[in-house]
């Protein structure tokens, strides 16, 4: 998207890329249905972005969710919003939209460079932008351009290209960094053995939880997750992810609420507990009472004490309310997305870096993280445009001797 706006501005504009093709991680997304933006309104939209929704805002407003959408029609890609708001292209797939833009670019006169890898800049050099090393395909050589855009990526997927490689070089210009960290991630919980064996990889479907967010207030989500043998891991817990991994690092200590019947409610269960179950064991009785059987049940066996699931009335409150504590985040390089990256005061209003002039940054190495549902996808193309304009501006502008 920088090099769609910077070509659009009229500069010459080369690309350089780690991988044999462009857009391995966009393709990777692909494989879920590329969920590209999202049809909520706009100010929950940008709410997703949480404590940098301020910061993200003037990009997102420029190129907001309508804005993706228009662009994708323009490269002949129809989109359609599925029952959960998000955007989807009208075939599910990214490989259509990835080919016509890269057509697209190439008429511009956008030049690519596969299997090229940026290494920093060259030694002794002073000067910004500077000179760039890149290895590649025929060995390594320098580079002089007259500004330069990074979209290096965060620190998950470091196979596509994403490993975080780029902060030492960055921190060593002055550049504010904020530590990469997993998001959108799972997190360890300490099963019992018998739950691992038996219900590792299920999914608990139609269930609810609640968490305490950074400003200590209570969320609740509706949705579903998984039961895996290190923890737990789904799209319930990605949203979570961002809170429960701050609560990790402050105490040690993160947790949720997992309500296994949130259309019901706790009258309801108690009611339902409490009705004489005669000879039928617990487990019976809250599959035919209850519909509660498989990982949710095993779940409350796990999790509620001996003394509790004889007590009605605390049994009820545990099934609207089971306390299920995490440990830590799983690596990074697992992670859908990552945190952390280029902190925005080391940036100025066109993702500038203020410490390297004619150096701009975008994307995921930027300090920010949003959940699932088309967020990422539609902030690093708002902020990969702003850096190309931000760009093309700083080209276009005189220059002191």
């Amino acid at each position: 998207m920088a090099a769609q706006a910077l070509a659009e501005s009229g500069c010459s504009v080369d690309l350089y890329d780690t991988m044999p093709s462009v857009g391995r991680k966009f393709l990777l997304a692909g494989k879920g249905g590329l969920n590209l933006t999202h049809g909520e309104a706009f100010e929950p939209f940008v709410g997703r972005f949480g404590d940098r929704q301020a910061e993200l805002q003037p990009w997102i407003e420029r190129f907001d969710a309508q804005a993706v959408r228009d662009w994708a029609a323009g490269l002949g890609i129809e989109t359609f919003v599925g029952s959960s708001g998000r955007v989807f292209p009208a075939d599910l797939k990214a490989a259509p939209l990835l080919r016509a833009w890269l057509h697209r670019l190439r008429g511009q006169g956008v030049r690519f460079h596969m299997r090229s890898r940026w290494l920093g800049w060259a030694a002794g050099e002073g000067g910004s932008p500077g000179r760039l090393r890149i290895a590649g395909p025929d060995g390594e050589r320098e580079l002089q351009p007259a500004a330069v855009v990074l979209a290096l990526g965060g620190g998950s997927w470091s196979r596509l290209g994403s490993d975080g490689a780029w902060a030492p070089w960055l921190a060593e210009r002055g550049v504010e960094l904020a530590p990469l960290l997993p998001s959108n991630c799972g997190f360890e919980v300490a099963w019992s053995e018998h739950l691992r064996q038996r219900h590792a990889g299920a999914a608990l479907k139609g269930v609810a939880i609640e968490y305490l967010d950074a400003g200590g207030l209570t969320q609740r989500q509706p949705g579903e997750f998984i039961v895996t043998g290190y923890g737990v891991e789904g799209s319930l817990i990605y949203a979570a992810s961002a809170a429960l991994r701050s609560a990790g690092l402050g105490d040690g200590k993160a947790s949720f609420k997992l309500d296994l019947l949130p259309h019901r409610s706790l009258e309801w269960v108690a009611r339902e507990v409490a009705h004489p179950r005669g000879p039928r064991s617990l487990s019976t009785h809250l599959k035919t009472r209850l519909g509660l059987h498989g990982v949710k049940a095993a779940l409350i066996h796990e999790r509620v004490p001996k003394a509790e699931l004889a007590d009605p009335q605390r049994l009820a409150e545990h099934i609207k309310g089971l306390q299920i504590e995490v440990g830590a985040a799983r690596p990074l390089d697992e992670a859908i997305s990552s945190a952390g990256g280029v902190r925005f005061q080391a940036l100025d209003p066109q993702l500038m870096l203020r410490a390297l002039p004619g150096v701009f940054c975008a994307g995921e190495m930027l300090d920010w993280e949003a959940p699932t549902g088309g967020y990422l996808i539609t902030a690093c193309l708002a902020t990969g445009r702003a850096a190309g304009q931000g760009a093309a501006q700083w080209l276009a502008a005189p220059k002191s001797v």
